[in-house]
Parts: C-alpha cells; sequence; structure tokens
C-alpha cells in the first residue's frame, strides 16, 4: 500500500471555493489561502442564524495503546461514507500541534484513504492559528514582566504620574502566565528569567506547549470576535501582593492579544481524499486541556451540513468526558450520537495480559462467548481486553447518548477474532457495532458504519452532565474520580485545598472542572490497564483558566511541556529533490 503521504500527494483536489460552495459557502465568506485551504467569515452564521442544524457526531475511543487505533482515520472514513450515502457531511477536527508532529505521530490528519489533503500542509503551519496562539500569549507574558520592571524601578507614584496606568502590585511570586511554544522542549519545564543587570525582578518561570495554552482553549470555546474579547480579558495574569486577582484587562493587554488572534478564530476549510468538507480549527490537548476542536466550527458546520462528525481526544475519560461536561456546557449543543473506536490489537493491549502463556489465562473468561478456532490465550486476552471497551460503552452511555463501536480492522485480524468482537459488543449496552475499512479501502469502507450512525442519531437520545454547577469543587473532584473513572475516591494535597478554599472565595467555583491526567489509563496511574478498581485519584494541583471557563485539576504526573523521546518523528521528515515533504503520516 502507497504511503500517507504518496496518497495525499497523489490525491485530485477540488479547487476550494469550488468545496465551499458545495457546503454552502458563499464566495464572500472565504479567504483563501491558495487553491486548496480557506479561512471561513464567521459572517455566514449572521447569515444562516435561522438555520435548522443537522446532527453533531462524536468520536471517542478505548484507552489508547501504541498501535493506535485510528479515531481520526474513523472521524474521517465515516464522514466521507456518509456523503456517498446521501447525508450531506462535514467533520470537524482540531489543528495538529507540530509537537507531537515532530515528537511521535509524524502527523495528524488521519491516514490511508481517510484522510484530510494536503495533508502536509494540515499538519505544519495551515493558516498560522498556532503562531497566533503562541504570540498572543507571549505578549501577555512579556506585558507582566515589564509591568513588574517598571513598578519595581519607579514604585507607586512615579509609575502613575509617568505611565498614566494604575499600579498594580504584581506579587512577583504569584505569576499564573508564563510562555509558550509548540514544539516538545522538556528543559524548558523551569526556568528562571529576569537574569543580568536592569532584567529583573529574577522570579521562576516555565515554558508549556502552545496546545496547553488557555488562549487555545478560549479560542476552542468562543462563540464570535466579542466572546474572545471577552474572554481574553478575563484571564488571570497574575496576583497582587494582597491576593487580588490581576486580569488581561487590568495589564491593559486583552486588546492588543485578541487583534493578534482575530483572523484565528476563523476555521480553516479543507477536504478529505473524496472532497468531503472538513473545518479545522484549535488545538487543545485532551490529557492537559479540554481536548476538542472548536464550538464555533461546529456551529457553521451543524447551519450547513446534515451531520457534523467531530472527535474527542484519546479515550471516553478523556476527551469525550470534556466534551461533554466542558464543551456542551459552554455550546449547549448535545451530540445525537457517539463513535466508540476500537481495534482488536487495543482489546489486547489493554488486557494486562501477555503474549506469552500466563498463568491466570484459566481464571480470566468473564463472556459467555467463544470460538472453537481462537487458542485460550487469544480468547483471555480478548475477553481481559474487552472488560476495557465495555467500560467506555457504559461510559458513553452514562450521558445517555446513543453509541456505535466502531471496530477499525488491521490486515492482521483474524476474522474469527473480529465475529468474537462483533458478537461481544452485540450484547452490551451499545447502540450497534460495525466493522470498518475506512483505511484501505477510504468511503466503501465505512457505508456499513454510517448507515448505523445514521440509525442511531436518529433516536431520541437524552443528554445528561455528569455533576451540576452549583456542586462545590470538592464534589465535582468526586464524582468525576468515583462516577467518570470509576475509583474509589480523590485525594488533595494540601495546596490543592487550600487552591479549592481560594478559589471558591473567589467566586470561581461554579466553574466545570479540565482533568489533566494521564490518556494511557482509565485511571491517574498509566501502569493499572484495563478497568482499575480501588484507586484514589490524587489532585496536586488546581490551576484557574477564568477565560475558558474551567478549573484544571492536575493529577498525578502529568505535564503541560511534553519532551521528545529517543527517537522523534523529525528523524523521518525531509524535503526530496522535488522539493516535495517526505516522512509525514
Amino acid at each position: 500500500m502507497l504511503t500517507d503521504m504518496d496518497i495525499s500527494s497523489r490525491a485530485s483536489l477540488k479547487n476550494i471555493t469550488e468545496l465551499g460552495a458545495d457546503l454552502g459557502l458563499l464566495p464572500e465568506e472565504m479567504m483563501l489561502f491558495g487553491h486548496t485551504k480557506a479561512k471561513v467569515e464567521l459572517s455566514v452564521l449572521q447569515r444562516l442564524a435561522g438555520q435548522r442544524k443537522g446532527k453533531l457526531i462524536i468520536v471517542t475511543a478505548v484507552t489508547p495503546t501504541p498501535h493506535g487505533e485510528g479515531k481520526t482515520v474513523t472521524s474521517i472514513g465515516l464522514t466521507q461514507s456518509l456523503n456517498v450515502i446521501g447525508q450531506k457531511a462535514c467533520a470537524c477536527i482540531r489543528q495538529p500541534s507540530m509537537g507531537p508532529v515532530f515528537g511521535v505521530k509524524g502527523g495528524a490528519a488521519g491516514g490511508g484513504y481517510a484522510q484530510v489533503v494536503p495533508m502536509q500542509e494540515m499538519n505544519l503551519h495551515l493558516t498560522g492559528d498556532i503562531h497566533a496562539v503562541s504570540s498572543a500569549h507571549n505578549l501577555g507574558a512579556a506585558a507582566i514582566a515589564a509591568r513588574l520592571f517598571h513598578e519595581a524601578r519607579l514604585g507607586k507614584t512615579e509609575f502613575e504620574a509617568q505611565s498614566g496606568q494604575a499600579f498594580l502590585d504584581i506579587d512577583p511570586n504569584e505569576i499564573r502566565w508564563h510562555r509558550v511554544v509548540d514544539h516538545n522542549d522538556r528543559c524548558l519545564r523551569q526556568i528562571h528569567v529576569g537574569l543580568g543587570d536592569n532584567n529583573g525582578p529574577e522570579y521562576g518561570s516555565s515554558f508549556d506547549i502552545t496546545a496547553a495554552s488557555e488562549l487555545m482553549a478560549i479560542l476552542a470555546l468562543s462563540h464570535d470576535l466579542a466572546d474572545l474579547r471577552a474572554r481574553i480579558g478575563r484571564l488571570v495574569l497574575a496576583l497582587n501582593t494582597q491576593g487580588q486577582v490581576i486580569t488581561a484587562d487590568d495589564l491593559g493587554v486583552a486588546g492588543a492579544m485578541t487583534a493578534i488572534m482575530a483572523d484565528a478564530i476563523k476555521p480553516t476549510l479543507m477536504q478529505t481524499l473524496n472532497g468531503s468538507p472538513c473545518l479545522i480549527h484549535s488545538g487543545p490537548f485532551a490529557n492537559i486541556a479540554h481536548g476538542n476542536s472548536s464550538i464555533i466550527a461546529d456551529d457553521i458546520a451543524l447551519r450547513l451540513a446534515d451531520f457534523v462528525v467531530t472527535e474527542g481526544g484519546f479515550g471516553s475519560d478523556m476527551g469525550f468526558e470534556k466534551f461533554c461536561n466542558i464543551k456542551v456546557r459552554q455550546s449547549g449543543q448535545a451530540p445525537a450520537a457517539a463513535v466508540l473506536v476500537t481495534t482488536l490489537k487495543a482489546l489486547k493491549g489493554n488486557s494486562g495480559l501477555a503474549t506469552e502463556v500466563d498463568s491466570n489465562v484459566s481464571n480470566i473468561h468473564v463472556l459467555n462467548i467463544s470460538a472453537t478456532n481462537i487458542n485460550a490465550l487469544e480468547q483471555a486476552r480478548l475477553e481481559a481486553g474487552f472488560a476495557n471497551l465495555n467500560w467506555h460503552i457504559n461510559n458513553v452511555a452514562r450521558y445517555g447518548i446513543p453509541v456505535v463501536v466502531a471496530i477499525n480492522r488491521f490486515a492482521t485480524d483474524s476474522d474469527a477474532e473480529l465475529q468474537w468482537l462483533m458478537e461481544a459488543v452485540n450484547a452490551s449496552a451499545a447502540f450497534g457495532c460495525e466493522i470498518s475499512d475506512a483505511f484501505i479501502q477510504g468511503e466503501a469502507g465505512a457505508i456499513a458504519l454510517a448507515q448505523t450512525v445514521v440509525r442511531a442519531a436518529e433516536t431520541k437520545s437524552q443528554f445528561k452532565l455528569l455533576y451540576p454547577d452549583e456542586a462545590s469543587l470538592e464534589a465535582k473532584l468526586s464524582t468525576l474520580a468515583e462516577v467518570g473513572y470509576g475509583a474509589a475516591g480523590v485525594s488533595l494535597s494540601i495546596e490543592a485545598k487550600q487552591q479549592a478554599q481560594q478559589l471558591t472565595a473567589l467566586g470561581y467555583g461554579h466553574l466545570p472542572l479540565c482533568m489533566a491526567k494521564t490518556p494511557l489509563s482509565i485511571s491517574h496511574d498509566p501502569s493499572l490497564k484495563g478497568v482499575p478498581k480501588d484507586f484514589v485519584v490524587p489532585v496536586r494541583e488546581l490551576v484557574l483558566h477564568a477565560g475558558a471557563g474551567f478549573i484544571t485539576a492536575l493529577v498525578g504526573n502529568v505535564m503541560t511541556m511534553p519532551g521528545l523521546g529517543l527517537k522523534p518523528g523529525y528523524l523521518k521528515i525531509d524535503i526530496d529533490a522535488k522539493g516535495e515533504i517526505v516522512g509525514l503520516g
């Protein structure tokens, strides 16, 4: 089979103006970036204000494994197939960060014959949104440092007299807004700034990856440019020496930060291999942010299409949970159905059983389903791994949404094992189950999945949130741990307890929670596979994101700046003799 890059390079693409017209956009509603991508003007929302909205489908997955489950492949394949069966469909996905592209994935545009093209443009700079977020964020950090310097240099009376601005009395030990860069760079996790003569005061700081910036979350959760401006104004950048918050509006930098992001708020229109439309917008990670594409992209697509397919990062305990408890809270747009992606490899990877014979194999049978041509070890691994899939099925169902399981087929999969898995899923709480061959066959490989998703979306869902706004922060944490993850409870550090009290006293206790934890386990511990039990979720810190409208709970050892591995993805990326990019995908 051709590589993803080869498939993308050989694709016959629609001109972006034709693609936009097919979707229902007017020429003046597209800001062209060449022939293959365009920014969509938000004026389309005013023109279609009374338009009936289509149905939103959220794609999620089981607990991730090193093999990759193919969530984006399934999202793109499903969108392509929905269009083939006569439903007008549009995908809405996040823009890839260059951190994972150069670090681990090598690309995040789908794959095979279910990808967004040109994939090299999507995976690298696209239309510059992530750079805009980085620049706006770092302007805020520079503004804090400058204000701190001048206030310390002049004192209150002289500063106010010379600058015409209020003296903020920033506490250098309470600066909450640091710096970002769109790369994995572990040496920037802890830094010291203000070193040298006439550069201080000195204080400890750090870099996060741009996808972890609150501005990225704000970009994804804003409704329009005015909302973006208001949210940036509410950013809490620091505290003063009396413990009161200092916002971007207080600092006078919010307007300039918004100006940098004025075009970034517009989603980027691209296409899949079969010419289906795809809106790409924002890129918050799901382990350290809320992990979903933007409310604006969904809103535009829902007014133009019958079905909109979006996805939440990682498993249903991560991006899907945050889609429900954060994004739906702010958008008011509940999904009509969910697609839960799994693979045979994922089942076995989540089983906790090695490939060699295990002494506990005979004790693992949990289902009354068997196949004569599956050996005992593989049967045991399937059954143990199915417990993880079944947990995710029930997790989606608890939100009142019909869930369709999509089995992403690999070429090496056994027909007997696939049949076993189909029977197991059909005996669960899932609405239905279909095998997807979208990677190999494109739109033809997900027809049955598309048809089942349409039927699921026609049922009456009864969407419900996991916890009410008025619950205390401690109660929300307990609910997320015990109901959301199946934990025995939650443990707050002394610092987290103090922060919960402080945030409540400052009037932020009503906000929802964004759990920053490992994606590699339903629990906080990546070594706990399958369906962990009797664990306690350790919350080490609570971080206010007043502009985005949530509080992040840092759990375990999760970090907001990834590091590069031993064999990073950039080793494969280059340009060939023709100047074409190679090695992505």
